[in-house]
């Protein structure tokens, strides 16, 4: 009878250290999300230049034109 006891709250206390390891690294804390939020704002920034300069625009134009004139 003490084996099956001592099998029982074995079991249940693996269960419960396994759920507050789980708990623990659930997600990302508020931090965490401002630090990704502004890197992603700056290179959204970073992109929307390099892709509305003159010399990125000017290549982009001349992509689009030669697909547009391609012969099937």
């Amino acid at each position: 009878m003490f084996a099956v006891v001592r099998e029982k709250m074995w079991a249940l206390a693996c269960r419960a250290r396994v759920g507050l390891v789980a708990r623990r690294d659930a997600g990302m804390v508020t931090s965490e999300y401002a630090v990704g939020i502004i890197a992603a704002v700056a290179f959204a920034a970073v992109l929307y230049k390099v892709v509305t300069s003159g010399q990125v625009g000017a290549e982009l134009q001349a992509i689009v034109k030669k697909a547009l004139d391609a012969k099937m």
